[in-house]
């Protein structure tokens, strides 16, 4: 390995283990030190790094469990376990690929789109446990990916009844016994209740299998805690639709995630925000102070424990019902200590402004914050929370006026009807005076975009080029499924350079985000550089016709004349295991590694991070987003971003904006949501992001929204993203390759028009392709798309250019 991949695998493994989550403890664990174990479970040799698409790294190499354990000095007694369950893997496997054809044939899709992010489901064995040992884990693997959602179904979900037979007797067996869970989301463990050591080791990167053993010897220690809420699947909410084909109701409303268990009184398994360590800690009665609504909260926490550790400390408030219903609680901020030993205390301090929690009254048009008690609530999960302090809003009081921008969801959100209670004894009631604030009215009068008078000498040919990524127009769809790079081999695209030569240059543009994803090897010779792999996923290649698959997937071969060369990256943690760090300087660091990987291969812009609502535990992608709630997504995405920015000439674009909650139909599935959920939920994370970090661009969503595909939509790529949110970058689409061949066929709804995104104010139409420079020179020519808004979407492009620091 190279001295930066050292350095970064160094830089991430010290901190890995704070995002797991310990849910179960009963004292066994820590190990005193190496011993004989026994290992079973899929996960133990096939343990997975990261989920499958365009978010997977090429990384040089990656530690499996088995590996990390060995390499740690236990003993696995049970070695020939994998090769045996294997067996049962390449039975079932045969059948998995009869049928995904079927489904495609059912379905009448393309066999592309649906072998994209299908998984196999764990099979069911038989394989004798050998009771050998002194100690013993199970590991449960999950994957899943873009293409395709997860199924509520035993093997993907749910557990098999195999691994509910084998992880109940050995814990039968074993007083030292931990299931792992090595997956990119939730698990169903309600059948295997009764384990004692439960441990979510998600997805953590290169280092996810010696990150194992380093929690169960002490060297390290879980103190993660829970993104997303984690509980039977019959529990969570079937208010709203999912992984319908063309419209997918989101009549939930705002009850997603905590929010909607909260509003039916539903006690899940593990709550959002819960997480356990070997340490034990007490949190005490939180100090809080407010002036003009901006709070400052306060909270001593001290290891009452044996083991060091760190706790996360979480404040929530509950607004008063009104003319609006509310969620009982959401979620303000939070404060992870340093790390503590036995006995020593630390205060941590938990800032936000009341003003940034306002529900959105539709018929107001307006941010409001209703008179009544606002209770603020401290602790250290969501369903263990203590009231801290009450304050009440003598009037109404409007925070933002805006426009109702986003009509036609065709139906009313469910409302909450669970009765609010939290113990008030010996809290006072305080006036909640916001007298030193006013009313922001939102001015949606169309943005300027940067001037750049060079802009207007260029022929229509040229600047149409510039509105769309840079295409091959000799190339076919192999040539643009994340591998339309040139400049760097295995980048997903890159933006023209037709006016390279008057100093406006091609951006490279390389998929994230759980680390940079470029070709791991490449040739050089005299024609320009050449990705020795296929462009398209493993999974997807063995979908394909003999003949075809035979081309796609083998190595390419350097010429006589040609160098071999290497890019290798570093895997990091998926979002979702970073969210549960809750550690957002961490998230800082990974994003600082991403932007080192950057300059080292020339990446101008990475397409991460992805912030989307876990909305449904069965999206396929959720692995790429970071929780449930917006807040948690809006601050991991802007910590990342930071880290990414840190680097000159990097900057990172943040997606899928927005909506993007299913795979199932991703190219043109409509989302329908009312304009209040829209943005309390889905549009407050990407707020966030952009306040806090001006990322340099933001990706557009494949689905539409309401009606209309976001990348179409002008409220959504000028009047919220620049007027609302101050937006100072270039969007661009995701990747709308191969057309309406990887729709459903009879689709409600077909893929987007270039000429009508251009008009909306999308500065690129991604990853290009000469159908694309045609549709939209049509739209020029009957009127669609001005040259006048042309010469603003390069100017957004140009603007980027001298954000970058790229002289033109």
């Amino acid at each position: 390995m190279e001295k930066y991949e050292i350095e970064h695998i160094e830089m991430l493994r010290k901190d890995l283990a704070g995002c797991t989550v310990l849910l179960r403890k009963n004292g066994a664990f820590p190990l005193e030190g190496p011993c004989r174990i026994e290992a079973a479970g899929s996960g133990v040799s096939f343990t997975v790094k990261g989920g499958t698409g365009s978010g997977e790294v090429n990384s040089r190499y990656y530690m499996n469990i088995e590996e990390g354990l060995e390499q740690a000095g236990f003993r696995i007694s049970n070695k020939g376990w994998s090769r045996m369950y294997k067996y049962f893997e390449d039975r079932a496997h045969e059948d998995f690929l009869k049928s995904i054809r079927a489904r495609a044939k059912k379905e009448k899709i393309n066999i592309i789109a649906a072998s994209m992010g299908a998984v196999q489901k764990a099979p069911e064995y038989t394989i004798p446990l050998r009771y050998d040992a002194e100690a013993a884990i199970y590991v449960v693997s999950r994957i899943s990916g873009e293409g395709n959602d997860r199924l509520a179904e035993k093997g993907d979900f749910k557990l098999t009844d195999s691994e509910v037979r084998d992880i109940l007797a050995l814990n039968d067996h074993y007083d030292k016994f931990m299931l792992v869970i090595n997956s990119g989301g939730p698990v169903d463990l309600s059948p295997v209740d009764k384990v004692g050591n439960i441990l979510v080791l998600s997805q953590l990167g290169v280092e996810t299998g010696s990150v194992l053993a380093d929690i169960l010897l002490g060297r390290a220690y879980p103190s993660g805690k829970l993104a997303t809420t984690w509980t039977v699947y019959e529990d969570y909410s079937t208010l709203g639709d999912f992984a319908k084909r063309d419209d997918t109701r989101y009549r939930e409303g705002i009850y997603v995630g905590y929010r909607y268990f909260d509003a039916v009184g539903t006690d899940p398994m593990f709550p959002f925000g819960y997480g356990l360590g070997y340490a034990d800690f007490a949190l005490e009665k939180a100090s809080v102070r407010q002036k003009d609504g901006r709070f400052d909260v306060t909270v001593k926490v001290t290891n009452t424990g044996s083991f060091p550790g760190r706790e996360t400390v979480q404040a929530y408030i509950s607004c008063p019902e009104g003319k609006l219903d509310k969620e009982i609680k959401s979620l303000t901020g939070f404060a992870k200590t340093s790390e503590l030993k036995p006995g020593e205390s630390e205060s941590v301090r938990i800032r936000f402004d009341i003003a940034d929690f306002a529900s959105y009254d539709e018929e107001a048009a307006a941010y409001v914050l209703e008179k009544g008690k606002y209770i603020i609530l401290t602790g250290n999960s969501s369903a263990d929370l203590t009231a801290a302090a009450v304050y009440e809003l003598a009037g109404d009081f409007t925070v933002r006026k805006t426009e109702n921008l986003f009509p036609g969801c065709g139906f009313t959100d469910h409302r909450n009807f669970t009765a609010r209670s939290f113990e008030l004894k010996g809290l006072k009631t305080r006036p909640l005076q916001l007298s030193g604030r006013e009313t922001v009215k939102v001015d949606y009068s169309i943005s300027d975009a940067p001037d750049y008078p060079v802009l207007e000498e260029v022929p229509d040919s040229e600047l149409m080029y510039l509105n769309i990524g840079a295409f091959d127009p000799k190339a076919g769809l192999m040539g643009v499924i994340g591998d339309a790079g040139r400049i760097v081999p295995g980048a997903a695209g890159e933006t023209s350079g037709i006016l390279s030569d008057q100093g406006i240059p091609a951006l490279v543009l390389a998929d994230g985000p759980a680390g940079v994803r470029i070709a791991s090897r490449y040739y050089e010779d005299s024609k320009g550089k050449h990705n020795m792999g296929s462009a398209l996923p493993q999974s997807m290649v063995e979908m394909l016709p003999a003949p075809v698959r035979a081309i796609a997937g083998r190595e390419k071969k350097a010429g006589k004349n040609a160098v071999v060369k290497e890019q290798y990256c570093t895997a990091i943690p998926i979002a979702t295991a970073l969210a549960q760090s809750f550690d957002l300087d961490f998230a800082e660091r990974c994003g600082d590694i991403v932007g080192s990987e950057m300059e080292r291969f020339n990446i101008d812009l990475w397409l991460a991070p992805a912030l989307n609502i876990h909305r449904n535990v069965l999206c396929g992608r959720n692995f790429e987003y970071y929780s449930e709630d917006p807040l948690v997504s809006g601050l991991f995405a802007a910590a990342v971003t930071k880290g990414v920015q840190k680097h000159p000439g990097c900057g990172a674009t943040i997606k899928h904006f927005a909506a993007n909650n299913q795979e199932t139909n991703r190219y043109a599935n409509n989302s329908l949501i009312s304009e209040r959920a829209l943005r309390e939920i889905y549009l407050k994370g990407f707020g966030i992001c952009i306040r806090e970090s001006q990322p340099m661009a933001v990706m557009t969503s494949y689905n539409l929204l309401n009606g209309i595909h976001t990348s179409e939509s002008r409220e959504l790529t000028t009047l919220i993203l620049r007027n609302e949110y101050g937006f100072d970058g270039l969007v661009m689409t995701d990747w709308v390759v191969g057309g309406d061949m990887l729709l459903f066929k009879g689709s409600k709804y077909g893929t987007p028009d270039p000429a009508v995104v251009a008009a909306a104010g999308c500065s690129l139409f991604m990853p290009g392709c000469k159908a694309d420079y045609n549709k939209l020179k049509d739209g020029m020519n009957n009127g669609t798309v001005s040259r006048k808004q042309l010469e603003e979407n390069s100017a957004w492009l140009m603007h980027v250019i001298d954000r970058l620091g790229r002289n033109h």
